[in-house]
């Protein structure tokens, strides 16, 4: 069985008791002011295992399988069975952790503030698949477009909508995690940006 899908299975395994047990979700959410008042740090990966709804649910683990798949056998393939299984973890994890410092900071003090969801982590995949493979095909509101036309319209919008702040979607997660999927496979590996530039070039 793939990481991916196995983290799938948990993911929504874990989701669907919170949907019925309110105390799991208060106790394992993202809530800044418990994060670095009162260091509850484990909150920063188990609200990636949270989801406000089937349809949240839902839409991150379509998202994680379509593109986790690719990604874990592209890893396997440039740094071997055992090495490219750890960085795919490391890559989703640490995208999770990554994409949530942001919040955490500017809301530190803030009681209320909590986030949940995968958001962040999948960004992160989405964006390693972006990197790896710029010319194929996304469709964005089921309008086809190359991976790196929609990685920059995703950016643009997260940060866009981040700044405005007028709904409960974690932007701030979403352009951070993507940030973080983009920057750390060249970390692991830099020839691959060269080979990203390269890609593109041949393209056009």
């Amino acid at each position: 069985m793939s990481i991916t899908l196995i983290i799938v299975i948990a993911t929504a395994i874990f989701s669907y008791m919170g949907f019925t047990r309110s105390e799991l979700v208060y106790k394992y959410i993202l809530n800044a002011y418990q994060v670095v008042h009162r260091k509850e740090y484990y909150r920063i990966i188990t609200h990636g295992f949270l989801h406000s709804d089937w349809m949240h649910l839902g839409f991150n683990m379509l998202a994680l399988y379509s593109f986790g798949i690719q990604i874990e056998s592209d890893f396997i393939y440039l740094f071997g069975q055992k090495e490219g299984i750890i960085n795919f973890l490391l890559l989703y994890f640490l995208g999770m952790i990554f994409s949530s410092i942001y919040s955490i900071a500017k809301n530190k003090d803030n009681h209320s503030y909590n986030a949940l969801g995968a958001s962040g982590a999948v960004s992160a995949i989405v964006f390693a698949s972006i990197l790896l493979h710029p010319t194929s095909e996304i469709a964005f509101f089921f309008i086809p477009m190359p991976s790196i036309l929609f990685g920059v319209i995703y950016l643009v919008l997260s940060a866009y909508m981040s700044k405005k702040g007028r709904d409960n979607i974690g932007h701030d997660a979403h352009f951070w995690g993507s940030v973080f999927g983009f920057i750390f496979p060249i970390v692991l590996k830099p020839e691959l940006f060269q080979r990203f530039i390269n890609i593109i070039q041949q393209s056009l």
